[in-house]
C-alpha cells in the first residue's frame, strides 16, 4: 500500500511539476506549422478557387452550412476580396510566426483561428491530412509548445541572463499586441461574429484573460502560491492536451486499420495496388509501375500497411517495438508523399507521429541541426544564443518565472 501511494504520489508530482514532452510537442508546432505555411503558400495562385469567391462552394452555401452546424470561420464574417486577401495573407503570417515560436501561446491561437477559417469556409476540399491538421491547430493551444527551439526559448534564456545581472527589461511588444487583440475580440463580440460557435469564442476569451492573470500574478508575486497555482495549473492542461494528442495518434491508425482489415482488397492483399494505377495519384507514372510490378512485393506492403497500423496503439508498453513501427510509418508515409502525391498529408501525420519520437533521437537531431547551422553562419557574426535544452525554467510561453518579476521601475506586460 505504502508503494502504491508512492508510485501515486510520484505521478501526481510529474504531471503537475512540469510540462512533459518538451521536444515532442516543438516538432509538432514546427511541423504542422510548417504543413499549413507550404500548403498555403503553394495554392497561393488558386486560393480565390479554393477558399474565395472563386470556388465552386459559393459564400451563401458556405453561410447556409455554417449556420447548420456552427462552425467557426472568420471568413464569412464579409464578403469582400480584401477580407478575404487579408485573412489569407494574415494564416500564412501566423503560420511562420508559431514555425519560428515567436510569441507561441499568441501565434497558436491566432493559427487556430487561420486554420479553422480557411478549411471550415470550404469543407470539401481537403484530405485526412486537414482533418489531423484541423485538430492538432485545437490542442495546440492548450500546449507550452515553446519551450524548446522557438525565439521565445531564447528571449527567455535572454531575459534570464538579464535577471541574473539584476536587469529587468521591459516587454513593450506583449502589452501592445494583448490590448490589440483584445479590442479586436471585444469588437467582434459586440457585432455578434461569434454566435454561430460558442467553444471557439469562449476558448479565444479564456485565453486572452488568462494571459492578463499572468500578468496580474507576474506584478503582484514574483515567487509563492498564486505562482505556483498558475504554473501548476498551465502543466496539467499541457499533459492532458499532450495525452490527447497521443491518443487521437492511436485513434487514427487503429481506426485506419480495423476498417482496412473489414475491406475486401486489403484481405486479398491488393489494395495498394489500385492507387497507384489512378492518374489523380500518379505524379510519377514510372514510379508507380516501378512499385505495382511485383504483386509479391505489394501484398507485403498492404498486409504490413494493416498489421502495424491495428498493432501500433499496443506497441507504446514496448519503446524499441514502438520505435521500430514507427520508423515503418514514417518511411511509409514518406513513400507516399512522392508516390502517389500527397507531400502536405504526409507531412500532417508524420508531425502527428512525433510526439511519439524518443527525446535522446529528438536531441541530438536538434544538436545537429544547430551544429549545421553553426557552420553555415558567416565568421565574427554574433554568437548563437541557443534556447534551453531543458525547459525546467521556461513557463506557459517561454519566459522565465525569474525574468516575469517585476523590475524596480515597471512590470512586465502581459503574457502573450
Amino acid at each position: 500500500m505504502n508503494r502504491l501511494s508512492l508510485a501515486l504520489s510520484r505521478a501526481i508530482a510529474r504531471v503537475t511539476d512540469s510540462a512533459l514532452g518538451p521536444h515532442q510537442t516543438a516538432v509538432i508546432r514546427i511541423g504542422f506549422a510548417l504543413t499549413w505555411l507550404l500548403f498555403l503558400l503553394r495554392e497561393f495562385p488558386h486560393r480565390q478557387e479554393l477558399y474565395g469567391p472563386d470556388g465552386p462552394w459559393e459564400w451563401d452555401l458556405a453561410d447556409q452550412l455554417v449556420t447548420t452546424n456552427d462552425a467557426f470561420t472568420v471568413l464569412l464574417w464579409s464578403e469582400s476580396a480584401l477580407w478575404f486577401e487579408s485573412v489569407y495573407a494574415l494564416a500564412v503570417l501566423w503560420s511562420l510566426l508559431l514555425l519560428l515560436g515567436w510569441r507561441t501561446r499568441t501565434m497558436s491561437v491566432l493559427f487556430m483561428v487561420g486554420v479553422l477559417a480557411l478549411q471550415n469556409r470550404s469543407v470539401f476540399v481537403g484530405d485526412g491530412g486537414d482533418n489531423v491538421l484541423h485538430l492538432m491547430s485545437i490542442y495546440l493551444v492548450f500546449t507550452r509548445c515553446g519551450q524548446v527551439w522557438s525565439l521565445d526559448a531564447r528571449r527567455a534564456r535572454r531575459l534570464k541572463e538579464a535577471g541574473a545581472r539584476g536587469e529587468w527589461p521591459r516587454d513593450r511588444v506583449g502589452p501592445v499586441l494583448w490590448a490589440v487583440l483584445g479590442l479586436l475580440l471585444v469588437l467582434a463580440t459586440l457585432a455578434g461574429r461569434t454566435d454561430s460557435d460558442w467553444f471557439i469564442p469562449a476558448l479565444l476569451w479564456t485565453v486572452w484573460l488568462a494571459q492578463a492573470l499572468w500578468w496580474l500574478v507576474g506584478r503582484r508575486a514574483r515567487t509563492g502560491e498564486p505562482r505556483i497555482l498558475l504554473d501548476v495549473v498551465a502543466n496539467i492542461v499541457h499533459n492532458g492536451a499532450l495525452l490527447v494528442i497521443m491518443a487521437e495518434a492511436c485513434l487514427v491508425y487503429a481506426t485506419a486499420g480495423w476498417y482496412k482489415v473489414q475491406g475486401s482488397r486489403w484481405q486479398d492483399g491488393t489494395a495498394v495496388h489500385y492507387p497507384l494505377q489512378l492518374e489523380y495519384f500518379s505524379p510519377w507514372p514510372a514510379l508507380a509501375d516501378l512499385l505495382s510490378a511485383s504483386g509479391t512485393m505489394v501484398m507485403l506492403v498492404t498486409y504490413a500497411t494493416v498489421a502495424v497500423q491495428v498493432a501500433f496503439p499496443f506497441t507504446l508498453f514496448n519503446r524499441r517495438v514502438k520505435n521500430v513501427l514507427l520508423s515503418f510509418m514514417i518511411f511509409e508515409h514518406a513513400v507516399i508523399a512522392v508516390a502517389l502525391g500527397l507531400p502536405f498529408f504526409s507531412l500532417a501525420m508524420i508531425a502527428a507521429d512525433a510526439v511519439f519520437l524518443p527525446t535522446s533521437f529528438l536531441r541530438r537531431l536538434g544538436d545537429l541541426a544547430a551544429h549545421a547551422y553553426g557552420r553555415l553562419r558567416p565568421r565574427g557574426g554574433r554568437a548563437r544564443v541557443p534556447g534551453p535544452r531543458s525547459p525546467a525554467d521556461v513557463p506557459a510561453d517561454g519566459v522565465p518565472v525569474e525574468a516575469a518579476a517585476p523590475a524596480p521601475g515597471g512590470a512586465p506586460g502581459p503574457r502573450t
